[in-house]
């Protein structure tokens, strides 16, 4: 079958992202699944839903193999198998209204105690809660409590201090827990007693003698370091987190038989009782007294390789690999889905012909000038259409020269994905032709359309659009001849540059300067060189960051990327063409960049801005200074960005975010298939609305009624409001204005 992969990717360590997958999961289940021969896609839900829906409609899948876990909102889990039905996707895992029961646990406590099901005495404090709970005063609640976020999982904001034995701790505790989880909290009697976990893998026992258990796997328990235990003996954040090493699962538990069956028919009832599908887990609280609490529900487990659930797997005699495709196998059955027979290729009979337009580059720019400086070489370029033939697209290659026009009309491509600089020195608007070439042909394609390239390639125009929209940017001035009178808005030093060139074109150590002699003689050199205007720039001291941005009208930002200058002693660095040519010897990347959260907020927001600003869409990259005081300027945008593979600065951050080569491309794309879609349903209503017309043209007049009476409304021959000259009773009658019929 053709799997698509959904999935958060965890891209630091922040608790923040607790629950999101490593990229060593994601790649171990990916395997897992092509290992049984299926089509797998890996995509990752960050960013607007309807680039997600362009990824999966563009793709096709049979089944999504669905382990994203939303990034906010109480019902974040059960946002996307709700999107997927909506989508028509079959998927794995249970529905929206399981992963909203779930990921509640005070619902779930008040769902499961209408079954019976035994769990600590609890309460849900929100902050409205506050001011009603006196020191101490939380009825019918015995301390110790502890207190936990109620809608999160991975042991998130709880730990030793999350247990209040008395009246003031618990008031001082509540406070501090709600204010980072303000959407509530569950306080619940602390139980002494140990940790055990109750797993379900549906498709398991499906054909074997244990189907009773309906998948439920046996117990398993926690074995912990005991310098690492924590005070009251919880299985916290911090051992699921940064002292995992420290503990190891045990399957089976060690625990009584009698207990064992026990543990597994209350995890069979509760599975049942909340409809939990395909996979989940139940955390347990055996206590002292020997009575069995239930402390949550889990339908949206860890599948990262050790994890308790492939623990308790591994007793059943299944590998990872296996336990993996069991999940896809339940899933099947319930969609019934085929779960046999050869894999489709990936190139189909519906293969979308994608025009790959480029500008190849026959110069090294390292040794022959800049004058191909932006264009493509052919690694990259083959990488480039390799990338898209994997995701099942046929590739028609065409050059950007002055035949582009001949061959594409000729060519019959369905969609173009757009790489060309243009043509022409000194051409403001030369990354425009392609895709305004595009626009009069009718054919949809990648990237930001026209408009956008025209302005983005004029430095001078972009910031002038920057600043109409309350963008930070530097002062500038656009000198033609190096005569013109100095802005008196401008401050020293400054950086001279060709107004209308890309990767850094012109742009050396010596662009900075102190003096307007400089400046003018600067300006009079690439205004000669480049056939074009100079930008005059105010030059911003600070950190330099580059943000890469994927996606439409609610882009997805990735991490910010920090270039570090390696010359110390330099106080002015500039990330100009040479440096760019020999980058290892200049230049280190740093991503994610380190900043604080606030610093990285106003980095992607100016990088947001940005683009949404300039009308971009699909991809773009914006570059960035931020000086001392922490104020961000926007230097410029790219919405037509290098994509070589391990050196394009684009490219290193998506390898940084965990976002494949291959995966990168199939994120650009998307913006041009969903155009392409929409493209092709306009078409058929067209088609249909011309055939009806036709059929209308066709049909014969009919005969008009021999007789109508007028109602006084010019005549149409309606009476009484109905539209076919009839009233109750079948007499025909004339009602004047004025007059009741």
């Amino acid at each position: 079958m053709k799997l698509a992969l959904t999935h958060n990717l965890r891209l630091t360590d922040s608790e923040d992202e607790a629950e999101f997958d490593s990229a060593e999961t994601v790649e171990a289940i990916a395997n897992a699944l092509a290992g049984a021969g299926h089509e797998v896609e890996r995509i990752e839900v960050s960013g607007p839903a309807s680039h997600l829906a362009s990824r999966l409609e563009a793709f096709g899948p049979d089944l999504i193999f669905n382990i994203a876990e939303g990034k906010r909102g109480r019902t974040r889990e059960a946002f996307y198998p709700a999107f997927f039905e909506e989508l028509g996707f079959p998927y794995t895992g249970s529905d929206a209204y399981v992963l909203t029961v779930t990921l509640d646990k005070w619902l779930t406590k008040l769902v499961l105690a209408a079954q019976g099901i035994d769990s600590p005495r609890g309460r849900l404090v929100t902050p409205s809660d506050l001011p009603r709970i006196s020191e101490g005063s939380l009825p019918h609640l015995a301390l110790p409590v502890i207190v936990k976020p109620n809608y999160e999982g991975s042991s998130k904001g709880v730990c030793d201090d999350s247990v209040a034995r008395d009246g003031r701790q618990l008031s001082r505790v509540l406070q501090r827990t709600l204010e980072q989880f303000p959407s509530g909290v569950l306080v619940e009697e602390l139980i002494a007693g140990t940790d055990v976990t109750v797993g379900l893998l549906e498709g398991v026992h499906a054909d074997s003698p244990d189907q009773e258990w309906g998948g439920v796997l046996h117990p398993v328990d926690y074995n912990i370091e005991p310098s690492a235990r924590s005070k009251y003996n919880i299985y916290d954040y911090r051992l699921k987190s940064t002292d995992s090493s420290m503990v190891s699962v045990r399957c089976p538990a060690d625990l009584p038989r009698d207990v064992q069956i026990r543990l597994r028919s209350i995890a069979r009832n509760v599975f049942r009782a909340i409809g939990v599908r395909d996979m989940g887990r139940i955390d347990f609280r055996l206590g002292d007294d020997g009575r069995i609490y239930l402390l949550e529900v889990n339908a949206l487990p860890s599948l990262e390789k050790g994890s308790s659930l492939f623990s308790a797997a591994a007793r059943e005699g299944l590998t990872y690999d296996s336990a993996i495709q069991s999940i896809v196998h339940s899933a099947a059955l319930r969609w019934k889905l085929p779960i046999t027979g050869p894999v489709r290729s990936k190139k189909r009979d519906t293969a979308v012909r994608v025009g790959f337009i480029y500008n190849m580059k026959r110069v090294d720019s390292k040794t022959g000038g800049d004058a191909e400086a932006e264009y493509d070489p052919p690694e990259t370029i083959n990488a480039i259409s390799d990338a898209i033939s994997s995701h099942g697209h046929a590739v028609i290659h065409l050059e950007a020269t002055p035949d582009l026009p001949r061959l594409l009309a000729e060519s019959g491509v369905d969609l173009v994905f757009n790489i060309a600089e243009g043509v022409g020195s000194g051409v403001r608007g030369r990354e425009a032709q392609v895709p305004a070439l595009c626009e009069i042909v009718g054919i949809p394609y990648t990237g930001s359309d026209s408009s956008t390239l025209a302005i983005a390639l004029d430095k001078a125009l972009t910031k002038k659009v920057l600043k109409q929209h309350g963008i930070l940017t530097p002062e500038f001035q656009l000198m033609q001849s190096g005569r013109e009178r100095l802005s008196p808005n401008l401050k020293f030093p400054v950086i001279v540059k060709p107004n209308a060139e890309g990767s850094s074109k012109g742009i050396g150590s010596a662009s900075v300067c102190d003096d307007e002699a400089r400046l003018r003689t600067l300006v009079r050199e690439l205004a000669e060189k480049y056939d074009q205007p100079a930008l005059v720039e105010e030059y911003i001291t600070g950190r330099e960051f580059t943000v890469g941005l994927l996606g439409g009208s609610r882009p997805r930002v990735l991490p910010p990327m920090e270039i570090l200058f390696k010359d110390k002693g330099n106080e002015r660095p500039v990330y100009d063409y040479t440096i760019k040519q020999e980058w290892e010897k200049h230049v280190s990347y740093e991503c994610p960049a380190k900043l604080t959260a606030t610093e990285l907020e106003n980095v992607k927001r100016a990088a947001r801005d940005t683009f949404l600003a300039l009308g971009c869409r699909d991809v773009a990259r914006v570059d960035l200074r931020m000086n001392a005081a922490g104020l961000v300027y926007v230097l410029e945008a790219n919405p037509l960005p290098g994509l070589t593979p391990d050196y394009s600065d684009l490219v290193l951050i998506s390898k940084a975010a965990n976002i494949s080569y291959h995966t990168l491309i199939g994120e650009i794309l998307a913006g041009g298939l969903k155009r392409l879609r929409e493209k092709r349903r306009e078409e058929q209503e067209d088609r249909a609305e011309a055939k009806r017309a036709a059929e209308r043209a066709e049909k014969p007049a009919e005969k008009p009624a021999a007789a109508v009476t007028s109602n006084g409304n010019g005549g149409n021959g309606h009476v009484n409001g109905n539209g076919n000259g009839k009233v109750p009773g079948g007499a025909v009658t004339s009602t004047k204005p004025g007059e009741v019929g």
